[in-house]
C-alpha cells in the first residue's frame, strides 16, 4: 500500500514537473490542471450569446429563472447609470466632456424645437379628425412653417453650441456639423424622455 502511495505522488510529481511554468510566470496549482483549460473569451457578441445559450441549456427550470431575473436587474442597474449620466455606461455618441457640455447647454434653455413633436401630432390629429379639404389646405402651409421654425431654431442652436464650446474646449477635434445635429437632436426630444437625464435646471447658467 505504500509503495502505491509513493508511486502515486512521483507520478504527480513528473506531472508538475511537465507542467511546470516557464520563467518568470507562476507555476500552475494542482486544482487548476485538473480543472483542465480554460476557454477563451468570446471574441465577438454572437459567440458570446451562443455560449450563454448553451450555458442555459444545462441548467435547471429554477435555476434558469434565478439567471433571467438576474440578467434583468443587471440590465435595470446599467440603464439607470447610464440615464444618471455616468460615463462608463453611456453610450458611444454620448461620452467624453465635450457631449455632456453640449447636453448641458441644451437641458439649460427652453428650445423651440421641444415644440416640434407635440405640435407635428396635433396637426396630424386635427387633419384625421376633421377630413375636410379647406382644413387641409390650412394644415399643409402650417406644417411647413413649424419645420421651417424648427430648422432655423435648429441653426442657431447649433452655432451658439459650437461657439460655447470652441471656447471652452479649444482642443475640440469634433466637426461642428456632428456638435450642432447632436444639440439639435437633443433639443427637439420632450424633456422627460432625455437620455441621459438633464443634470442641469431650465435656467441654470452653465459655464
Amino acid at each position: 500500500m505504500a509503495d502505491a502511495t509513493v508511486e502515486t505522488e512521483l507520478a504527480e510529481d513528473a506531472t508538475a514537473a511537465r507542467t511546470t511554468a516557464p520563467k518568470g510566470r507562476p507555476t500552475p496549482k494542482r486544482d487548476a490542471r485538473k480543472r483542465g483549460p480554460v476557454a477563451p473569451a468570446p471574441m465577438t457578441a454572437a459567440e458570446a450569446r451562443r455560449r450563454r445559450k448553451e450555458m442555459r441549456s444545462k441548467l435547471s427550470r429554477e435555476e434558469r429563472r434565478a439567471d433571467k431575473a438576474a440578467r434583468r436587474e443587471q440590465m435595470t442597474q446599467r440603464r439607470e447609470k447610464m440615464m444618471a449620466g455616468e460615463e462608463a455606461y453611456l453610450l458611444p455618441r454620448d461620452r467624453g466632456p465635450v457631449r455632456r457640455y453640449v447636453r448641458d447647454l441644451v437641458d439649460s434653455r427652453r428650445n423651440v424645437l421641444g415644440l416640434f413633436m407635440p405640435s407635428a401630432l396635433g396637426l396630424i390629429f386635427v387633419m384625421l379628425a376633421v377630413p375636410s379639404v379647406q382644413v387641409q389646405r390650412l394644415i399643409s402651409p402650417a406644417m411647413l412653417v413649424l419645420v421651417l421654425i424648427m430648422v432655423i431654431d435648429g441653426f442657431i442652436l447649433g452655432r451658439r453650441v459650437n461657439r460655447k464650446v470652441d471656447a471652452k474646449f479649444p482642443d475640440n477635434t469634433e466637426t461642428g456639423w456632428k456638435l450642432g445635429f447632436y444639440a439639435a437632436s437633443r433639443a427637439s426630444q420632450l424633456r422627460r424622455m432625455r437620455a441621459p437625464r438633464p443634470q442641469v435646471n431650465r435656467g441654470d447658467k452653465v459655464a
